[in-house]
Formats: structure tokens, C-alpha cells, sequence
């Protein structure tokens, strides 16, 4: 039996599906200023999918991008420890090669991921007929500072411990 942080392969219908959700998304971006249209699509443990869009505002640093854009509900929405797997996720956008996660989205990723080898698809302008990029949270964030961090410092200063 598998353990609990254990990421199960895809299949072929998985991923298409993933990718789908993913393309589907970037119709729904809102982006007037960039122009710069991006879909996202998470895959659960459960077998369910969340898809989320770029959404821009006036005051550009304070949109969100359409992976923390499909992620944030789920973490939201769920008791902790209750929160499924995120198995996978796709990228899609208007430009070839594809584009990766920005940097604020491999970190807001690697916080939910159980492993470095959480995969992310990346789909560029012509989709599923297109290249695709695939790569793992690990591969896109190497030495990558997580939660597991702060539990790992946490148990070594004790209780209630505090730096000086």
C-alpha cells in the first residue's frame, strides 16, 4: 500500500482531462493590461479537478495568477489534515515554448506539495497538439525552504524556543 505522500502516475485520460481543464481556464482569464492569458488546472487525490485563470487588477502587483488562483479555494475549503493530494497540475498559455510558474506560484506550490515530485505540465499555444513541458515542483524550485522546514527547526530548539 501506498503511503500517504505517495504521488500515484497519472493516466493517459488524467492528463488529457488535466490538460483540458487547464486550456478551458486560460479562456476565463481577465488580464486587460498584459494581455498575458493563463489557465491552471490541480488534479486531487480525490479524482477532482480545480481550474483556475489569471485575474489582473489597476494595481498590478495585487492580482493573482491562475495557479494560487486554483489552489487557494482548496486550501480554503478543507480542515486541515482532511486536505487531498495534489496529484498534479497544468499550465496553459498563449505562448510557445510554454510558459513555467512564476516564482510566487512555485512557492505557494511547494507549500502544498507532499513531494518534490509533484508534476506540472506546461502547455503552450497550441495546446495538447503542442509541446508540452513537464517538470517537477523540485526541478522548478531546487533547495526550496517549506514548511517541513520550519517543523524540522521547531522540534530541534524545543517548545516554545526562540531564536536570539
Amino acid at each position: 500500500m501506498a503511503s500517504e505522500n505517495t504521488l500515484v502516475p497519472l493516466s493517459k485520460e488524467e492528463l488529457t482531462i488535466l490538460a483540458e481543464h487547464a486550456i478551458e481556464a486560460k479562456q476565463k482569464a481577465y488580464c486587460p493590461y498584459s494581455n498575458f492569458r493563463v489557465g491552471a488546472s490541480v488534479l486531487l487525490s480525490t479524482g477532482t479537478y480545480h481550474t483556475g485563470s489569471n485575474v489582473e487588477i489597476a494595481s498590478t502587483p495585487n492580482g493573482i495568477c491562475a495557479e494560487r488562483c486554483a489552489i487557494a479555494p482548496i486550501v480554503a475549503s478543507m480542515k486541515r489534515p482532511e486536505m487531498p493530494i495534489i496529484r498534479a497540475i497544468a499550465v496553459s498559455t498563449d505562448i510557445s515554448p510554454p510558459a513555467s510558474p512564476c516564482g510566487m506560484c512555485r512557492q505557494f506550490i511547494n507549500e502544498f506539495a507532499v513531494s518534490d515530485d509533484l508534476p506540472i505540465y506546461m502547455y503552450g499555444k497550441n495546446g495538447l497538439e503542442g509541446e508540452v513541458v513537464m517538470m517537477t515542483i523540485g526541478q522548478l524550485l531546487p533547495m526550496s525552504f517549506k514548511r517541513l522546514n520550519y517543523e524540522q527547526n521547531r522540534e530541534e530548539r524545543g517548545p516554545g524556543a526562540r531564536r536570539v
